[in-house]
């Protein structure tokens, strides 16, 4: 399969790649030991501390400096999202408003770095 772009190319490798991991591997603070886990763990676990780390972080309204007024602001400090040059419009597009809907504020791309 010839790839129309160099992009193309690369993605078909990373996808069909011998070496990629087919399972969920994690390793615990502090240990020198990988486990295999639960794709359904990995998700839940992931979930988890997004939620905790937004619940911590969330600011629902911010004094301003200049005027010294307190704005509705809805954002979160405690994350950024980062996309990459393999995403299309599309994905790009969704990535942005799932990460906007979490009041993330922080949110780059690859192309830009």
């Amino acid at each position: 399969m010839a790839p129309s772009v160099p992009r193309g190319g690369a993605l078909f490798q990373i996808a069909n790649n011998e070496r990629r991991l087919q399972k969920v591997m994690y390793r615990a603070p502090g240990s020198d030991r990988w486990e295999e886990k639960s794709w359904d763990w990995a998700l839940d676990r992931i979930a988890l501390r997004m939620k905790d780390t937004r619940d911590r972080t969330f600011k629902k309204t911010e004094v301003n400096k200049k005027d010294n007024k307190e704005y509705v602001v809805n954002r979160t400090d405690g994350m950024a999202f980062f996309g990459g040059a393999g995403l299309d419009n599309e994905e790009c597009y969704l990535w942005s408003k799932f990460s906007r809907s979490f009041g993330v504020g922080q949110l780059e791309h690859q192309a830009r770095l």
